[in-house]
């Protein structure tokens, strides 16, 4: 009389059992189904901008709206040219070109010495540097008002440079500090041995193997200064130093608060565009550059 034995589990200890195909394929399913809902929420405004665009002022004004133009028009952009809207495209280039490159020296040249230089309270030092991020923008508005009056820089696109360099220092600084502080020592210790100075060595070694961290401050930077409206508005005084978003505010009010939403949707084209085609160009260094000093 033979003994029944029970059948045995021929799979290796701790490997996980193999799903069926309807189980495994479903959350598959379930994550596409949630990033096309994201992706929906985020290009539906974006979509509506360019059919505005796209109307005439009277039909972009009807109520109820129009969600698709009836007949396509590039009115708006041709009041835009009239508007003489280049000045102020000009205004904005120079105080987001200016912040960039404030930004990127200041940045690099403090990164590189709290990551390599040791020195009495340099920890708490760069720590007090970070909490300024916590402090509200609108905060320091008048003290910042009162600094530029006493170096006689207000209504002036360099003191408006200044107050937004001011602002991305903290973050940049963390993002060279940390780009830095992951570069092995060994690199520029054999530059050392070379005979290179310490700029030498920072300008010709640690800088190029840092790159996607340049690129992420100077693009932080660059969006920051394109995009910002109540620094500019309270700096500036005469209109013919107005930045982009000021200015589209003052152009497309007209008689009794009424908005030309044609106008101002043309106008965001406009300023999206430049900000869309340089993050295109160096987003491959921007995650990198992000994510820099996160794994040591």
């Amino acid at each position: 009389m033979t003994a029944a034995t029970a059948p045995t589990d021929r799979r290796a200890p701790g490997r996980p059992r193999r799903r069926s195909a309807p189980r495994q394929a479903l959350p598959d399913v379930v994550w596409w189904g949630i990033c096309g809902l994201v992706a929906i929420m985020f290009l539906f405004p974006l979509a509506m901008v360019l059919l505005t665009v796209l109307k005439t002022s009277s039909e972009a004004a009807a109520t109820p709206p129009h969600y698709l133009p009836h007949h396509l028009s590039g009115q708006n952009f041709r009041e835009l040219g009239d508007a003489d809207i280049w000045r102020y495209l000009l205004n904005s280039s120079e105080v987001a070109l200016g912040t960039v490159v404030g930004t990127v020296i200041l940045a690099t040249l403090g990164g590189y010495g709290f990551a390599r230089y040791r020195f009495p309270g340099r920890s708490l030092l760069f720590l007090g540097t970070l909490t300024t991020l916590m402090v509200p923008f609108q905060a320091l508005l008048t003290p910042l008002y009162s600094v530029l009056i006493f170096l006689d820089l207000q209504n002036s696109l360099v003191g408006l440079a200044l107050v937004y360099i001011t602002f991305q220092l903290p973050f940049a600084l963390f993002v060279m500090r940390n780009a830095f502080a992951e570069i092995p020592q060994e690199i520029e210790d054999a530059s050392e041995m070379d005979g290179a100075s310490t700029l030498t060595t920072l300008r010709r070694v640690m800088i190029p193997v840092a790159i996607p961290a340049v690129v992420t401050v100077a693009l932080f930077a660059f969006f920051s200064a394109w995009n910002e409206f109540l620094a500019a508005l309270i700096f500036l005084s005469d209109q013919s130093r107005y930045t982009l978003p000021v200015y589209l505010t003052t152009l497309v009010t007209g008689r009794l608060g009424a908005i030309n939403w044609g106008l101002l949707e043309a106008g965001v084209v406009v300023t999206i565009v430049p900000c869309l085609l340089i993050f295109l160009l160096l987003q491959r260094y921007y995650m990198r550059g992000l994510m820099s000093g996160a794994v040591r």
